[in-house]
């Protein structure tokens, strides 16, 4: 036999043989594929799914304590504010006009006081005049040189000027009692006069605006819920409000460590994130061009003038 002959039938083994091993490896059966772990001792984690929204701890609803026109309005959403800052200014001219109202009438009764006063003394000057008078005629009498008619007469005026001067000493106390209650009422006039003029009680930001200046505010009434001007958040402390389930309940204990899963846009396809740790407060801004979760306490992190997005303005 030929070396070339030998060297082609080689190469028939050899294929015959490699055909028959592909045939036994990919024709075999894998089996089932199981995961196997070291039994130990361990903890069971009890799993409470549940959703919520963050919000500030301290949120101030700013309402009207007086009706009128908002005549200035001097921040907008999103705008940092401080205490005792300027937010808004209602009419002041009705309430000015009580002012000045209260103001005069008060005066008419102070002035009213003091005639009744000089009205009192010039009683008493009188009565002291008629009562030299009885005098005089009782010691023309005991001599025989008046009539009895002087006499009598005298006695009359002493007893006219005394009841004079008992009236006009009683009308005193209830002039005091109205000048008081003019008092209180330009007080009250001017306490409202003063409310017409919103200052910020916090620290914060200005969440949502309700009122366009040149709008009418509307103060509560018992059945009716006032007109919500402004609303602040003070930032500096937020917290997590979410709604558990009933049944899941027991398994919720203070102190528990809580894990925030982060939302993600509908356009995106990155894979949400999971935060696991203990229980602080944390705030979650949606917006379709970002998506920021910061720990509090913030630090000035919020102002929203640089996203356009009217949505970022919402808190989830």
């Amino acid at each position: 036999m030929s070396g070339k002959n030998i060297l082609i039938t080689v190469g028939v083994v050899l294929l015959a043989a490699a055909v028959v091993g592909a045939n036994f490896y990919f024709g075999r059966d894998s089996g089932l594929t199981v995961t196997t772990e070291q039994i130990k001792a361990r903890d069971l984690e009890a799993i409470v799914s549940a959703s919520g929204k963050i919000q500030p701890k301290r949120l101030v609803n700013i309402t009207a304590e007086t009706a009128g026109r908002v005549v200035n309005l001097a921040v907008n959403e999103g705008d940092r504010i401080h205490v005792g800052q300027f937010l808004l200014q209602i009419d002041p001219k009705s309430l000015s006009t009580r002012v000045a109202s209260g103001n005069a009438s008060l005066q008419v009764a102070e002035q009213s006081l003091d005639q009744m006063r000089q009205a009192i003394e010039t009683a008493k000057v009188q009565l002291q005049q008629a009562q030299q008078t009885l005098a005089r005629q009782r010691n023309l009498w005991s001599q025989q040189l008046t009539t009895r008619e002087a006499l009598e007469k005298a006695e009359n005026d002493v007893r006219s000027t005394e009841s004079l001067l008992q009236e006009r000493e009683k009308q005193i106390r209830p002039q005091e009692s109205r000048i008081a209650q003019e008092r209180a009422g330009l007080e009250n006039a001017r306490y409202d006069l003063s409310k017409v003029r919103i200052e910020s009680p916090i620290d914060g930001i200005v969440t949502r605006r309700n009122v366009q200046e040149g709008e009418t505010a509307v103060i509560g009434t018992m059945n009716n819920a006032g007109t919500v001007l402004l609303e602040l958040a003070d930032m500096a402390v937020i917290q997590a409000e979410v709604e558990v389930d009933e049944t899941n309940v027991p398994h919720v204990q203070i102190g528990s460590r809580p894990r925030a899963n982060k939302a993600r846009p509908a356009s995106s396809t990155a894979p949400a994130t999971t935060t696991a740790g203990p229980m602080r407060p944390r705030l979650l801004i949606l917006c379709p061009r970002r998506l920021i979760l910061r720990r509090a306490p913030l630090q000035g992190c919020l102002s929203f003038r640089g996203c356009q997005c009217l949505s970022a303005r919402r808190y989830a």
